[in-house]
């Protein structure tokens, strides 16, 4: 398998499920290992909405089109929509019964600018980079300034 030009790791949190909540997302450089990391917290949402967000916000930072990008995620949820194609039958079908309907848009609408292939890692298992995404999610859910999850709040 040829290198990545990028590596995105990502974790999604919430404190309740719904609760506040927080992603974190950590993007690294292949070639040189340099790495920049983002977070964000929300009063109420869910953690398979911060798990998705997550990714969504790391893709949408990446300004040149068409890199090889490696995501790394504890999150069954998002690899297995994504890697076993069940996200494009459910857009087919305009998401009809689907949850987060709002957030599996926008991340079709970013999927085709890159080269992506997502691997599942085992939560909570001493990886360092998801165990400080991890750590980066959940004291964003703490933050005095949380965000509002617009879509989820108005369900």
């Amino acid at each position: 398998m040829e290198n990545p030009e990028i590596l995105i790791y990502t974790d999604g949190s919430s404190r309740g499920n719904p609760g506040p909540g927080g992603y974190g997302i950590i993007i690294q450089q292949f070639s040189d290992k340099r790495s920049k990391e983002f977070s964000q917290g929300f009063r109420k949402t869910t953690n398979n909405r911060m798990e998705l967000l997550a990714v969504i916000e790391a893709l949408k930072k990446l300004t040149v089109k068409n890199l090889k990008v490696h995501i790394y995620t504890d999150s069954k949820y998002v690899v297995d929509a994504v890697e076993k194609k069940w996200v494009f039958k459910w857009k087919k079908t305009k998401f009809k019964g689907k949850k987060n309907s709002d957030l599996w848009s926008m991340f079709l609408e970013i999927y085709d600018t890159q080269k992506i292939k997502f691997f599942w890692i085992k939560g909570h298992n001493n990886h360092p980079q998801n165990e400080r995404c991890d750590y980066l999610a959940f004291e964003a859910s703490k933050s005095k300034k949380l965000d509002i999850d617009h879509e989820y709040e108005k369900e």
